[in-house]
C-alpha cells in the first residue's frame, strides 16, 4: 500500500473540501434561481449535487488522505487513534480555509458578491438535536462502513447526506467546515454566523457519541488501548 506525505494528504484534503463547499453553495445559488420560488424544488436542487459530488471526491481521494474533509470525520479518528493530532490540527486547520476558498469559487462562478456575511438564520433547539443525529448518523456510517464494506462508504456517505437533507430540520451540515465557511454565503445554503457555534457544538457531540456507540457495536478495545498511528514519514 502506498504512503502520502502530510503534504499530499493535506492537499487532498483541500481539494476535497473546496470542491463540497462550491457544490453545496453553487447549486444552492443555481437551485434558487431555477426553482421560481418552490423552496421544495430549491432544496432538492440543492440536495442532489451534494450527494453525487461526496461520491466522487471519497472515491478519487479517499486512498490518499481518507478523504475527511470534515473536522467531526476527522476528531472521530483522533478519538480513536487513527490519526495522529499533529495531523488532526492539519487537516482540521486545511479543512476550514479550503472550506472557504470553495465557497469564494462559487460566489464568483456565478457572478455573486464575492465576499458575503450570511444572513439566514438557523437556531432553536430542534435545529440543534438535528445536528446533533445529522453528525451522529453520518460518523456512524463511516466507522461501521470500515469495518463492513470499505468499499462502499463512497455511496453510502453520498447516500446518507441525500437523505439527511430531507428528515433533519436543519438539512444536516453535519460537518464543522461546511459550517463555517457556508456564514460567509448570503445564498440559498448560507447561516447566520451568530448561528454557527451552537451547530459547531452539536456536531462535536454528535460525532463524539458516534464513536463510543461504533466502538460498542462493533465490540472494539476501548479508546485507550487502541493503538496511534503514526503520522507518514
Amino acid at each position: 500500500m502506498q504512503t502520502y506525505s502530510l503534504s499530499q494528504r493535506s492537499g487532498a484534503e483541500f481539494l476535497g473540501t473546496a470542491f463540497l463547499l462550491a457544490t453545496v453553495v453553487g447549486s444552492g445559488i443555481m437551485a434558487e434561481r431555477l426553482a421560481g420560488g418552490n423552496v421544495a424544488i430549491a432544496l432538492l436542487g440543492n440536495t442532489i449535487p451534494t450527494g453525487a459530488i461526496l461520491y466522487v471526491l471519497i472515491t478519487m481521494l479517499g486512498p490518499i488522505s481518507g478523504a475527511h474533509f470534515n473536522p467531526a470525520v476527522t476528531l472521530a479518528f483522533l478519538i480513536r487513534g487513527e490519526i495522529s493530532r499533529n495531523d488532526a490540527v492539519v487537516f482540521i486547520a486545511i479543512q476550514i480555509v479550503a472550506g472557504l476558498a470553495g465557497v469564494l469559487a462559487a460566489h464568483a462562478m456565478f457572478d455573486e458578491t464575492i465576499l458575503q456575511v450570511s444572513e439566514k438564520l438557523r437556531t432553536g433547539p430542534s435545529q440543534w438535536f438535528a445536528e446533533v443525529v445529522a453528525t451522529f448518523g453520518l460518523v456512524v456510517t463511516i466507522l461501521l462502513c470500515l469495518r463492513s464494506r470499505p468499499d462502499a462508504i463512497p455511496a453510502a456517505v453520498g447516500l446518507y447526506i441525500t437523505s439527511a437533507y430531507w428528515f433533519t430540520a436543519s438539512t444536516s451540515f453535519a460537518n464543522p467546515a461546511v459550517t463555517i465557511a457556508r456564514g460567509f454565503s448570503n445564498t440559498f445554503a448560507g447561516i447566520n454566523p451568530a448561528n454557527v457555534p451552537a451547530f459547531i457544538i452539536a456536531q462535536l457531540i454528535g460525532a463524539v457519541l458516534a464513536v463510543y456507540v461504533a466502538r460498542a457495536l462493533l465490540a472494539e478495545a476501548p479508546i485507550s488501548k487502541q493503538r496511534t498511528v503514526k503520522p507518514a514519514e
